[in-house]
Order: structure tokens, then C-alpha cells, then sequence
């Protein structure tokens, strides 16, 4: 298999980079075909603009729908982001690193996700609008993980921890980011307390990430609720009779009362 691994951090001793290591080790000896996006590494450029878009098809007011998708559609993108989409589209996995910055993923990351999440591509996929998306769309078939490193205390983050649990604090990433056009995401690898973390700690976190590397292809993803399966009537609102009572978040998922057990800490 082909898998991408997606990383943002600039200290090459950090915990981070150690998963992204340990995870390119253990995935070739698995015979898996290893690809990196290290986004520090390559000056990734976070910020998404009129820049993006070197062929503009309107030049009175930028509109970042019309122009990705001209640009997607006609091949004229800039050549960071076509290379990225390269990589996406070959790959049968996508792992994200990345440490826990006020909630959620590092700035570059998340403008990898801005520029590289083309219309056409990531949505407005086959040009039907929102027809495909949360379990279809471009990207389906491929599966997702996160891994996440996270300063503070497992304890924070559990389900009445003071900063919230984390899968839900990650939700715009694992539903929205990546469900979204169709992959299947796994549920969050992290390591708690990574600020300071002892080596015994670090050594047993270490054996958890490698264990859930030789499982990427055989975990169970999240049970997100498609669009397309019948529990949402109109595309946009779940039916009565799915779910009755539960709402927010973990009303999107088929088995709430578990979702986020699976998260691992060290």
C-alpha cells in the first residue's frame, strides 16, 4: 500500500517528528510504500490567496470556489500544491502528525489543507455540488489517522476532563477535514503529557504508535454517519427516528456511547 505521512513541526527532537520516524520505519518493513510531507521541512507556504491561483478567471473579486475549481479543472494550479495532490491521490493512507496547538492542528497544516483540498477535488466533487461528501467523494477508499502529540494530562481530555474529550475537539478534522470527501478515518492515536514526556513513557508510547501502525489497514474506522445512507432524508438533517434525542456532535456518529475509546494515551 501507499501511504502519505503529513507533518508539521520544526524541532527534529520533538515527539512529533519521533512518530513520524517510528512510522516510516515500521510501515516499510511492513513493505508499504512510504511518502513524507515534512510542511517545516518544505517552507510550505500557509497562507491561501490570490497567489494560488496564477491563471485567474476573474480578476474584480477573488472567489476561491470559482477560481480552485478553474484551476483544479484546467491543470494550471501552482506546482506546491499539484505535487501534494500527487501524493493524495496515490495514496491508500493519509497519516496527519502533529502536536495539539490551541485545539487543534498547527497553522501550515492547516493551510496544507486550505490549498491542497482543491474544488473539484475535495468538494464540489464531479461538479454535482454537495451530492458527495461525508463517506464520498474524491478521496474515498482511502483511510485516514491522526496522530496527535498533546502537552497536557490524559485526564484533560477525558469525557468530563476540563479541556473536553479529545476526539471531539478534533471533530472538524476527522468529520469535517477528512470524512468529509470520503475517507475512512480511524479513531485519534495521541500521546498525552508530551511536554516534558520520561523516556519510559516515551518507550511505551512508542510501542502503542507501532502497534496501531500494523493494524492501519485493519482497524475500524470511526462509524461516521454518511450523508448518502439514509439517515440524513434531505442531505442536511438527521430523520427523527435516528438517534431521537441526541444532538450535537456525537449524534453524526453510529456508535456514540464509544466513540473516542479507542483513543490512546502514553
Amino acid at each position: 500500500m501507499n501511504v502519505l505521512l503529513v507533518h508539521a513541526h520544526p524541532e527534529p527532537t520533538s515527539v512529533t517528528r519521533h512518530l513520524v520516524d517510528t512510522a516510516s520505519e515500521v510501515l516499510a518493513a511492513q513493505g508499504h510504500h512510504v511518502m513524507e510531507s515534512d510542511l517545516y521541512g518544505m517552507g510550505w507556504k500557509a497562507v491561501f490567496d490570490g497567489q494560488d491561483f496564477p491563471e485567474r478567471t476573474n480578476e474584480d473579486r477573488l472567489s476561491f470556489i470559482e477560481e480552485s475549481g478553474h484551476a483544479f479543472a484546467n491543470g494550471c494550479q501552482t506546482t506546491d500544491v499539484e505535487g501534494e495532490q500527487r501524493k493524495l491521490q496515490a495514496a491508500d493512507a493519509v497519516i496527519l502528525v502533529f502536536p495539539l496547538w490551541w485545539y487543534s492542528m498547527p497553522a501550515i497544516m492547516k493551510g496544507w489543507i486550505d490549498r491542497v483540498w482543491a474544488f473539484g477535488l475535495a468538494y464540489g466533487y464531479r461538479g454535482a455540488g454537495n451530492a458527495y461528501r461525508y463517506g464520498e467523494g474524491g478521496f474515498a477508499g482511502k483511510r485516514a489517522l491522526l496522530a496527535v502529540s498533546v502537552g497536557g494530562p490524559e485526564k484533560d481530555y477525558s469525557p468530563r476532563g476540563i479541556n473536553g474529550p479529545l476526539e471531539q475537539l478534533l471533530f472538524p478534522i476527522t468529520h469535517g477535514t477528512l470524512f468529509f470527501p470520503g475517507m475512512q478515518v480511524l479513531p485519534t492515536f495521541a500521546v498525552y503529557g508530551s511536554a516534558g514526556i520520561e523516556p519510559g513513557r516515551m518507550a511505551e508510547a512508542t510501542a502503542a504508535w507501532k502497534r496501531r501502525l500494523e493494524r492501519l489497514f485493519d482497524d475500524e474506522p470511526i462509524p461516521f454517519r454518511p450523508q448518502n445512507g439514509g439517515d440524513y432524508p434531505d442531505c442536511h438533517v438527521l430523520a427523527d427516528h435516528v438517534a431521537p434525542g441526541l444532538t450535537g456532535l456525537l449524534a453524526h456518529i453510529a456508535d456514540a456511547p464509544q466513540f473516542g475509546s479507542d483513543v490512546e494515551g502514553s
